[in-house]
C-alpha cells in the first residue's frame, strides 16, 4: 500500500512538472526589455480627444459670480426616499451631449464644434469667446462618461468607468484584476473608434517599447480583448464526457497498480 501511494505521488509530481514547465519567463513578464529602452525626458502631454456621444460637464466662473450665471446650464433636482419615508432632494449639474457632428449647444455662445479637439483646446476656445462678455472667466471641463471595456482572459472582465482624463492599458488591465495565466500577453487587441472610424490594433505588453505607442494610453470607449493561449483553447475542446473518461481511466489505473502491487 505504501508503494502504491509513493507511485501515485511520483505520477502527480511528473504531471505538475510537465504542466508548469510549459510557460517560460518570456511568455509572462511585462516590460522585459525596459532596461535597454531609451528614456524620454520630455513631459507627457497626452490628452484625449472629444468624440460624439461624450457627456461634458462645463462650468464657468468669474470674479463676479453673477456675470457667469448665464454661461452655465442649470442644475437638475432629483428626489429620493429615505428609510423614514420622507423625500430628500439632491441636485446635479446638467451635461452637454456632443452630437454626431461633434457639436454642443452652449448658452449665449450658441453652437460650438468641439469634436476632435483636446480638453485644453476646448477650454481655450470657450474661454476666449466668453472673455468678450465677462472679465477673467475661468472654465472647467470634465468628461462624465469616460469608460473602457476589458474582455477575454482577465480575472474580472467588464466595462469600467474612468474618473480621470486618461488611463493606460496597464491600468485598465489592473482594474480587471490582471490577466489570467491563459491570457496571451503578446497579442492584446485594442478596438478604437475615432471620428466614426474604427481601428483594430494589437499590442505586445511583454515589450517595454509599447509605452511609446499610441495605445499605451486608452481613449474613451476603447475595447481591450485578451486572447486565450493554446492551453486554454485546447482545454475548451475537452467536454464533460472526456472529463468523465479521464476520471474513470485514472481510477482504473489506480486499481490496476494496487492489484499488481499486492500480487508482487
Amino acid at each position: 500500500m505504501k508503494c502504491f501511494f509513493t507511485k501515485r505521488k511520483s505520477i502527480l509530481f511528473l504531471f505538475a512538472l510537465v504542466l508548469f514547465s510549459c510557460a517560460s519567463r518570456k511568455d509572462i513578464v511585462y516590460f522585459q526589455n525596459i532596461d535597454g529602452l531609451a528614456s524620454k525626458e520630455k513631459p507627457n502631454t497626452y490628452e484625449i480627444k472629444i468624440q460624439p456621444d461624450d457627456l461634458l460637464m462645463i462650468i464657468v466662473s468669474a470674479d463676479d459670480p453673477e456675470t457667469a450665471v448665464p454661461f452655465n446650464l442649470g442644475s437638475v433636482s432629483a428626489s429620493s426616499s429615505s428609510k423614514q419615508g420622507s423625500k430628500q432632494g439632491s441636485e446635479s449639474l446638467q451635461s452637454y451631449l456632443v452630437d454626431v457632428n461633434g457639436v454642443i449647444d452652449f448658452p449665449i455662445l450658441g453652437k460650438l464644434k468641439v469634436g476632435g479637439l483636446s480638453r485644453s483646446e476646448v477650454l481655450e476656445m470657450i474661454q476666449l469667446k466668453i472673455a468678450k462678455y465677462i472679465k477673467n472667466p475661468i472654465v472647467n471641463l470634465r468628461l462624465m462618461n469616460f469608460k473602457v471595456s476589458v474582455q477575454g482572459e482577465v480575472t474580472a472582465p467588464g466595462t469600467y468607468p474612468v474618473s480621470s482624463d486618461r488611463i493606460t492599458l496597464i491600468e485598465a488591465i489592473g482594474m480587471a484584476h490582471e490577466l489570467t495565466v491563459y491570457g496571451k500577453r503578446d497579442n492584446i487587441l485594442i478596438i478604437r473608434e475615432l471620428n466614426g472610424v474604427k481601428s483594430y490594433n494589437r499590442v505586445d505588453i511583454r515589450r517595454a517599447d509599447f509605452i511609446n505607442s499610441p495605445f499605451y494610453y486608452l481613449t474613451q470607449n476603447d475595447v481591450v480583448y485578451v486572447e486565450p493561449n493554446k492551453v486554454r483553447v485546447n482545454a475548451s475542446a475537452v467536454g464533460p464526457n472526456t472529463t468523465i473518461m479521464i476520471s474513470v481511466t485514472s481510477i482504473l489505473i489506480g486499481l490496476i497498480t494496487l492489484v499488481i502491487t499486492r500480487i508482487k
